[in-house]
């Protein structure tokens, strides 16, 4: 990757077990949670006797690095001091086909070690993991060390052990919020080679390591984290899938140290494969920016079971107020989906279905959201059930879309078939309020209310031409029609009235000369639906690019500032892949060069290059980063190799 990654991905996992080293080297800064509070991590070798540091911020002199590479899955890096080469390669296997991987609470450090100047050398390795891991802050309440073996299926692993550190209190599911860590639960550690020894330290605060002897053979750390109970469902707890049988963490730390290899081949093919797919349709670059996503898209989900046994893939927004199982952030993130796992997809619309049959949802429009990470009891945003500021085209349009497009991703009927009744009901308010929105929210809510918003129309008429879809591949022909056919009068309406008259469209119906991406409209093409001439889109993608700055084009007229998946989506509106990826440079040159070092955020200034924040009731700032929106980019692919077009 000669993408230079604004937060080098370590341990990404899951939106509590998410481990970044925040700069250009490994050792510049102590290794940090995705919110940037530090989760210290720390990695040393001792070289002939000398201590050095290869990972996060000790008082140990730190290693050259030499290099840094990333994949989709792993991340490689080459460290030297004394003579002595260090190879790191982080692995954390979120292999979409495979749950039990996927979820998984283990990520793997090999520490391969090699001699530069040709002599003989003695290298000894340690890991260890501070208290912050298992805590919201350091010091935020005492926390104890316990050791166990670890056991397989068939028996206890040979002198293998497991070092576990948690709370004492252990407040499981008692809090949700935004900029949160965990503080139930317990991170283990572990290793597999040389030598193998597990300790306890204290100085302001306690550690866990791992040391072992990589002079002769590779170490391979294992690090986890076991929460017990991930999500609160209206008022039930609920597993992660690894768990959902009563699986330890002994075990799955054990199985994942001994199907290394294996697995690390796994992931190695999986990455190779999407980097040539996404090189096919969108150049070297943009199959850079699928890689960087990866696992941050995943790994701010959390899949869990409900008590009927049906999957939940539950979404954090996260630092934009932590709502959880977000309407308007699984559309965007849908495209990876759609692509890998389409019955993610109705992992992440399940919660919402579930909240809108309950007689505390008042409204006949789509709700919101589910709640708040990790609390799914209800609608928090917008006080919940307050009218004012709610979304009702955004999210009626958005779940009409997601069931259309995993409907056709796999041809499994029987999800819409279930949910067709209030799909209908959420598509009569778009047949009402649809072809010209009244003011109010879309999902880029930061910019404000907006009335007569010709993107949100775009939505409604997208949506309907989908239920129009689903209608007809469930056997109601004349439903299907009757939907199909609105949406095509919609779509002649508003090509006319949203003209400015030199081939661009504008942001809203009453505002000439204004513009906007119109981002909606990708479903076109990718569904194929045909409600717009090629010509409308090609026109306005190419004023679209007059407009773009040193890091992109902006959202709209209002402000300077875009969104990373909006931007590609606005990019792919169009089969000329020469256009996408003049569109989408700027973009890589955004991460390649951002001065703000955060897992890859998705609302930045187009030109000074630097992440949007706002004010926080602490008196902080934070922006949107790490968020699953990302998976947004995975949508040139999606049109590109026509999957959808049937």
């Amino acid at each position: 990757m000669k993408l230079r990654p604004p937060s080098i991905p370590l341990f990404p996992l899951d939106p509590y077990f998410s481990l970044w080293a925040p700069g250009d080297t490994l050792t510049g800064q102590p290794v940090a949670h995705w919110t940037g509070k530090p989760c210290q991590l720390v990695g040393e070798a001792v070289l002939d006797g000398q201590r050095f540091r290869f990972l996060g911020e000790s008082d140990a002199p730190a290693m050259t690095q030499r290099s840094l590479s990333a994949d989709a899955l792993s991340t490689t890096a080459i460290m030297e001091a004394a003579g002595v080469r260090l190879t790191l390669f982080f692995l954390t296997p979120l292999l979409p086909d495979d749950y039990d991987l996927l979820t998984r609470p283990v990520g793997l450090l090999e520490v391969k070690a090699e001699s530069v100047d040709g002599a003989g050398h003695s290298v000894q390795v340690s890991l260890r993991a501070s208290e912050e891991l298992c805590l919201d802050h350091r010091g935020q309440m005492p926390v104890e060390v316990t050791q166990s073996v670890m056991v397989t299926q068939d028996a206890a692993c040979c002198d293998a052990a497991v070092l576990k550190m948690g709370s004492k209190n252990q407040p499981v599911l008692s809090r949700s919020g935004d900029d949160l860590r965990i503080d139930w639960g317990w991170v283990c550690l572990s290793a597999k080679g040389e030598q193998v020894r597990l300790s306890t330290c204290q100085d302001a605060m306690t550690w866990i390591c791992a040391e072992a002897d990589a002079s002769a053979a590779p170490v391979l750390f294992a690090l986890g984290y076991d929460d017990r109970e991930s999500i609160q469902y209206f008022g039930k707890n609920l597993r992660s899938w690894w768990n959902r049988d009563g699986k330890t963490i002994e075990t799955a730390m054990a199985e994942a140290l001994d199907g290394f290899e294996t697995v690390r081949q796994r992931c190695d093919d999986f990455s190779t494969r999407l980097f040539a797919r996404a090189v096919r349709a969108g150049g070297e670059h943009y199959a850079e920016l699928l890689e960087l996503a990866w696992r941050q898209v995943l790994a701010a989900h959390k899949l869990v079971l409900d008590e009927n046994g049906e999957i939940l893939y539950i979404s954090k927004e996260c630092f934009s107020n932590g709502c959880a199982a977000t309407v308007d952030v699984s559309y965007p993130s849908m495209p990876l989906f759609l692509l890998f796992a389409p019955e993610l997809v109705r992992g992440m619309m399940r919660p919402i279905f579930r909240y809108a049959a309950d007689p505390v949802w008042p409204f006949d429009f789509a709700p919101h959201d589910a709640g708040q990470y990790p609390l799914l009891n209800g609608q928090v945003y917008s006080g919940g059930t307050d009218p004012k500021s709610q979304m009702p085209v955004e999210e009626c349009g958005n779940m009409l879309l997601m069931m259309t497009a995993v409907t056709v991703a796999d041809g499994k009927l029987d999800f819409a078939r279930e949910h067709l009744p209030v799909l209908k009901q959420w598509a009569g308010y778009l047949l009402t309020h649809g072809a010209d929105p009244g003011e109010q929210l879309c999902t880029d809510d930061f910019a404000g209310h907006l009335a007569h918003n010709c993107n949100l129309s775009l939505k409604a008429i997208m949506g309907l031409a989908g239920l129009g879809r689903l209608c007809r591949m469930l056997g109601e022909e004349a439903e299907g029609d009757r939907y199909d056919k609105a949406a095509r009068e919609m779509a002649a309406h508003w090509q006319q009235s949203a003209a400015n008259g030199d081939g661009s469209y504008r942001l809203a119906f009453d505002q000439p000369g204004s513009f906007s991406m119109k981002y909606n409209a990708i479903w076109d093409r990718v569904l194929g639906f045909g409600l717009f001439p090629p010509e409308v889109m090609a026109s306005e993608l190419a004023s679209c690019m007059k407009r773009v700055n040193p890091y992109g084009m902006p959202l709209d007229n209002r402000e300077t500032y875009t969104k990373s998946d909006w931007l590609v989506w606005t990019a792919a509106l169009t089969g000329d892949r020469a256009v996408f990826e003049a569109f989408v440079e700027p973009l890589w040159q955004f991460y390649h060069r951002t001065p703000d070092r955060v897992p890859m955020t998705d609302w930045y200034q187009t030109i000074t290059g630097r992440q949007v924040q706002y004010p926080t009731r602490d008196g902080g700032h934070v922006g949107f980063q790490n968020r699953t929106v990302q998976g947004g980019l995975f949508i040139q692919l999606l049109a590109a190799e026509g999957t959808l077009r049937k």
